[in-house]
């Protein structure tokens, strides 16, 4: 019998298949945040990413787009374990993490909260994701965990101070600033100034992108830059579910 399966296009409100859990984080302060991890259903995992979430008091939570669509492709995509939380204080369809916003400061037992919740499940190569705030936290706190690196999106650079971020250089873990061109805050050429302290940044400058990274070209940019550092063997990320076939032979 022929394989009547259709291949449709990914788009922003695709779900692809996963082991999905609603779990729960256990601050060192005695708070409680929710979240959620997303497993490659096959049970290969190639990495875990650890998703920050944009600013809470500007609607930042654990569905931002970016964030819910890396849980909703990447472990299907790229064998990518996806975790993604609120922090304190913020609400989501998922539910209320207890507390109230941290300003940047109280979010580091957020994120160690995250890193104990990895650690307790022997996740491997681990990474982090911050976006916009959740860079600011990343920053300030991630060099604390092991990780293997972190991707900077869209940083502000507001809260994190210039000894924060110079703490990266000559470090084992690698550091990534995908920087768009039309950002609301810190634009390229100045964001190059900003990070000189790190020598080893992996320094992305995307054209035509904007803090928000609304789109699907603009998400398939950022989706693809997060798995060139992750499981770049998968690449390119299909476009379509299921896969089209990949053709041997050359046009």
């Amino acid at each position: 019998m022929s394989d009547t399966r259709v291949n449709e296009a990914i788009r922003g409100a695709t779900e692809l298949p996963a082991v999905r859990e609603n779990i729960e984080l256990h601050t060192d302060d005695g708070l409680t945040l929710v979240g959620e991890l997303s497993v490659p259903e096959s049970g290969h995992i190639a990495a875990t990413l650890v998703t920050l979430h944009p600013l809470p008091t500007a609607g930042g939570f654990m569905d931002s787009h970016i964030i819910r669509k890396a849980a909703a492709r990447l472990p299907a995509l790229a064998d990518i374990a996806v975790l993604r939380f609120n922090f304190r204080g913020v609400t989501s369809p998922r539910g209320t993490s207890e507390g109230a916003f941290g300003e940047g400061d109280l979010e580091a037992h957020d994120l160690a909260a995250a890193m104990d919740f990895v650690r307790e499940r022997g996740l491997p190569n681990v990474w982090l994701l911050g976006w916009s705030f959740g860079t600011e936290v990343t920053l300030k706190y991630g060099l604390q965990h092991p990780i293997t690196g972190a991707i900077l999106l869209s940083p502000p650079l507001h809260r994190a101070t210039e000894t924060e971020v110079a703490a990266w250089a000559a470090n084992e873990r690698r550091l990534v600033a995908v920087i768009p061109e039309l950002d609301d805050y810190l634009r390229p050429e100045e964001a190059a100034q900003r990070f000189a302290a790190v020598p080893e940044l992996e320094f992305v400058a995307v054209e035509g992108g904007k803090h928000l990274w609304v789109g699907e070209t603009q998400t398939y940019r950022v989706l693809t830059e997060i798995v060139v550092r992750l499981n770049p063997g998968v690449l390119p990320l299909p476009r379509t579910w299921p896969p089209e076939p990949v053709s041997l032979s050359s046009s």
